[in-house]
């Protein structure tokens, strides 16, 4: 059964990993999805004939997370070309670690944190609230280390990333009068190519989660298509966990 029949989506970062999880998902629920991608043409060119040939309809805009300007353009070509807009899932991250004692030399890697993770993210959704039909749904992908680091050198990434919740929760409140809901997920480590299941730190990371194994991209992308959906529409302003029990 198809749940998005006739939706709407602009997925950032949607090329890889679990922005790709999350396009083939819409799709696969019968949404039209647009996604942003920045430096793989090719996989973005790849994901957009995998939709067409499965029967669904997808389109590839580039854009760069870290520039608020080209998000919110791609935002306002998403809905002037589609005619509307229902679904913006921000997804689109940077990841960097770092020690304290390298901060000042990191100074540039910690500002691109700043807009990728947050300022291209309250741009995406200061543009789609333009746009967008009451009872639309906006949905950040976060991460569980907003509230549990368990580690060192994630200091900026971790705070990147509480921001972004954060933005959720207000933004719930400021859009709650029109219907339109704005949720945060937090995944814990997921396989994909940012934090592979193979990694440097994988075995001690997987010693911290209670099921015992990195999360799935599709697992992610499941949640999402949920919070997407219309049985949904009584959750905004908060903040779905899925790491396996790692903060548990």
């Amino acid at each position: 059964m198809s749940t998005l029949n006739g939706k709407i989506a602009l997925v950032t970062g949607g090329s890889r990993g679990i922005g790709a999880a999350t396009v083939n998902k819409l799709a696969s629920e019968g949404a039209t999805v647009a996604f942003t991608y920045v430096n793989s043409p090719e996989r973005a060119s790849a994901l957009v004939s995998e939709i067409e040939k499965n029967g669904g309809t997808a389109l590839a805009i580039k854009a760069d997370s870290g520039n608020s300007d080209e998000i919110a353009a791609a935002v306002k070509y998403t809905a002037e070309y589609y005619g509307k807009l229902d679904i913006l899932v921000n997804n689109a991250a940077l990841f960097i670690t770092g020690a304290i004692e390298q901060a000042d030399e990191n100074a540039a890697q910690y500002d691109k944190q700043i807009d990728v993770n947050i300022r291209g993210v309250a741009a995406g959704i200061r543009e789609a609230a333009k746009y967008m039909a009451d009872g639309g749904r906006i949905i950040t992908i976060s991460s569980a280390v907003a509230n549990h680091l368990g580690t060192a050198y994630l200091t900026d990434y971790a705070a990147t990333k509480a921001a972004a919740s954060a933005y959720s929760r207000g933004y719930a409140w400021d859009l709650g009068s029109r219907g339109i809901t704005v949720n945060t997920i937090q995944p814990g480590p997921v396989d994909t190519d940012m934090n592979p299941d193979s990694g440097d730190f994988a075995d001690s990371y997987r010693k911290k989660i209670a099921l015992g194994r990195y999360g799935k991209a599709t697992e992610i992308a499941s949640l999402v298509a949920f919070i997407a959906g219309p049985d949904s529409g009584f959750i905004t302003g908060s903040t779905l966990t899925i790491d396996g029990g790692l903060t548990a």
